[in-house]
């Protein structure tokens, strides 16, 4: 008999959103995604703490000190959290910049070509790896500059279509619309509980995937974020879902078969768009939902990463 998960995994990429491993050994994803909060409650097991020390211990011989040796340190530990994930996954894992960078095109792009270089260094080849990056202007424009250079990248914290239209005429390769927190404040602001195709959340992803499809671009769609399976199952044929692991468990003691619900072929009344700074920023703004959930996105991302770099400091 056929699960939800297995039937997804016929026309849908299946991805573990976390960051442990024991999770996608059992639920077999083909990538994985990682990010600030994810690490650190990784980082606060008992399994995971080794890794954190074989960081502090690498990099306490390096000669640096202060703020730029636990930088170091803390790069080292989204690098080693991301080799042992592509042991297990086939395909691709997604490693972020840190969120504090959201604003600065030069530094995100600067702190991407590390990572990427320390990825190399291990042997592995930058087509497995996607840079995670906010999907603020500066975000956009970072991944537009690193993608002509074949280091491909993650567009997070996406909740307006006005950040979708500029992530792909950027050409970057994959973004992530939030599906669970555009529910989440569409059910908090109008104190309604949306269901299935009703969803906000679904909608937007639904509308962006369609969009993309119509006008020929490239960039992957990955529906991220999800509150329960009906988010899930009414996405079934989007490119991507990356998905926590108690709701692919969810999905894995489900039976039966899933319909398709998004096609490549279907149809979609939206003109092409494309947008200057001035223009995106002005549509970014006018949505409310959007800039208030990537303005908090960026803040609990941020705050992680201080946490993360509290838990360095004690190991030191």
């Amino acid at each position: 008999m056929s699960n939800h998960l297995d039937s997804l995994k016929e026309f849908t990429t299946v991805v573990a959103d976390t960051g442990d491993f024991a999770s996608m050994q059992e639920y077999q994803p083909q990538d994985a995604t990682t990010n600030p909060s994810l690490i650190l409650q990784a980082a606060s097991k008992s399994e995971y703490r080794g890794i954190v020390e074989q960081a502090v211990k690498e990099l306490q011989e390096s000669g640096k000190s202060g703020d730029a040796l636990i930088e170091a340190i803390l790069d080292r530990v989204l690098i080693l959290f991301g080799l042992e994930i592509l042991k297990i996954v086939p395909g691709r894992v997604s490693t972020e910049v840190d969120a504090r960078l959201s604003f600065d095109t030069a530094a995100t792009i600067a702190k991407a070509k590390e990572l990427i270089a320390a990825y190399e260094a291990e042997g592995i080849s930058r087509t497995r790896i996607l840079i995670k990056i906010a999907s603020t202007w500066e975000g956009i424009k970072a991944a537009e500059e690193l993608e002509k250079e074949g280091i491909h990248c993650n567009l997070t914290l996406l909740f307006a279509f006005a950040q979708a239209v500029a992530c792909a005429e950027a050409g970057v390769q994959l973004i992530s619309p939030f599906v669970g927190r555009i529910y989440d404040w569409f059910k908090k602001e109008n104190n309604t509980d949306y269901v299935g195709d009703e969803d906000p959340g679904v909608q937007s992803v639904a509308k962006i995937y369609s969009y993309y499809k119509k006008h020929g671009y490239k960039t992957e769609v990955m529906g991220a974020s999800f509150r329960n399976t009906g988010q899930i199952t009414s996405l079934a044929g989007c490119d991507l879902l990356t998905i926590s692991p108690g709701l692919l468990e969810e999905l894995q003691n489900t039976e039966g078969t899933l319909v398709r619900k998004l096609n490549p072929a279907g149809t979609c009344d939206l003109e092409k768009i494309s947008y200057d700074e001035k223009a995106f920023r002005f549509e970014f703004n006018e949505d409310a939902m959007a800039t208030e959930k990537t303005a908090q996105g960026i803040r609990a991302f941020s705050a992680d990463i201080v946490k993360l770099e509290k838990l360095v400091a004690e190991m030191i």
